[in-house]
């Protein structure tokens, strides 16, 4: 048995080399690794903590911090992380805030672990076992000079595409209407969740329900910005619509309030300040949702974002508007089931591409027993979804009709 300690990352090659005369002692060696033993386990000892995890295989893996929040992120390639209770893990160590698992990319597991105070990875390792493998990675206090110098994703943990993204095709005069349909969450982002209600794999089910219903439609191309409960970025989600060269962007969303009471969909159109204070805490845990995953955002650009904003605001947000409109008499058509105030307006980064109308429609909310019944009943989503359809197909006419008088 032997230890290899690492500083920041754990080289993908070392490991393989760990799994190797496993895969050759077990017959069907696969990638795919669960826990086994105890699990994940977190221990804090003088002003260190430890985090163990003890599963059927090595796997590729590896370990980074990233600054902003301060958290440690532990990827897997890969691991089914069961029933973990994530929540649980952090009771009890008085330097970590939460803890999140779950599936990052397909073939990508993550462990991110938000810490309450800067903190290094001193030691970290994978140790072959009778039963499989054992990772111990060893955290200890450090300053935030020395935590910022050494925080940072390694290039092939950010999983960035878009650098490499084909340019968009050719938009057809006759050809159809390409929609994505984005589903909020997934993976180590389960979003909202009341009752055994999970956000995540409720908007993928409606995702999936709304995609046969513009298809049967008829000159509708339907895209997904995820296929399965895994996560995808904010930024990512917009560079998939750009490379499916959409007509339209649609985020699909079903938040839960922590205090009040409203029910009823809501459509969102972006706008730099929010309608009120409700629509800017929204926005503000989705990007951090983003954050917490452990995507890398050190190097945002703020500027370029304020450009990309007056872009959509001069020339699609017209666009914008009669869509977000027509979804709000599509669904109230359809469902007699919308918001006080169905249409507002917040910073949301899903909806920030210059060249694409993009709406956010939070379909309804968890924290209200009315629309969990509501949203987990099939035709109730069959009929919100035939509202939806309803709305683009009216809102093509108008754009088309729009675009033809700006050409004279």
């Amino acid at each position: 048995m032997r230890w290899f300690p690492l500083v920041l990352a754990l080289s993908v090659a070392l490991a393989m080399m760990l799994a190797a005369p496993m895969a050759q002692a077990q017959q069907g060696f696969t990638a795919l690794a669960r826990l086994t033993g105890d699990g994940v386990t977190l221990t804090e000892r003088r002003g260190r903590v430890e985090i163990g995890l003890e599963i059927t295989q090595p796997v590729p893996w590896r370990v980074f911090t990233l600054d902003d929040p301060v958290r440690v992120v532990v990827d897997f390639s890969e691991l089914d992380w069961g029933a973990t209770d994530a929540g649980a893990l952090a009771e009890g160590v008085i330097r970590t805030t939460s803890i999140a698992t779950g599936v990052y990319r397909p073939g990508w597991s993550r462990m991110v672990i938000a810490l309450d105070r800067p903190m290094v990875v001193d030691e970290a390792g994978m140790e072959t076992t009778d039963s499989g493998a054992r990772v111990a990675i060893l955290l200890r206090d450090s300053d935030a000079e020395t935590f910022a110098a050494s925080a940072g994703a390694p290039a092939s943990a950010t999983f960035d595409m878009a650098a490499t993204a084909p340019a968009p095709p050719e938009p057809q005069p006759d050809g159809p209407l390409v929609v994505v349909l984005d589903p909020g969450h997934g993976g180590i982002d389960p979003g909202a969740e009341r009752d055994g209600v999970v956000e995540a794999d409720l908007m993928l089910t409606f995702a999936r329900d709304l995609k046969e219903v513009l298809l049967r439609a008829g000159n509708i191309d339907v895209v997904l910005t995820r296929e399965g409960d895994y996560f995808v970025p904010l930024e990512e989600r917009v560079s998939i619509a750009r490379r499916a060269g959409a007509d339209v962007f649609l985020s699909l969303h079903a938040d839960a309030l922590a205090e009040g009471r409203a029910t009823g969909a809501t459509v969102y159109t972006l706008a730099a300040d929010a309608s009120d204070v409700a629509s800017e805490k929204l926005a503000e845990r989705h990007d951090r949702a983003d954050l917490l995953a452990g995507v890398d955002l050190t190097e945002a650009d703020d500027a370029v974002a304020l450009v990309l904003m007056d872009m959509a605001r001069t020339e699609t947000a017209p666009r914008t508007d009669r869509l977000a409109n027509a979804l709000v008499e599509g669904i109230h058509a359809a469902t007699q089931s919308t918001y006080k105030t169905p249409r507002m307006e917040a910073a949301f980064s899903v909806l920030k591409a210059p060249d694409i109308p993009s709406v956010l429609i939070e379909l309804g909310f968890l924290s209200s027993e009315r629309d969990r019944e509501r949203l987990t009943d099939p035709d109730w989503r069959r009929a919100a979804a035939e509202g939806i359809r309803d709305a683009l197909l009216y809102w093509a006419i108008e754009d088309a009709a729009a675009s033809e008088r700006l050409r004279q």
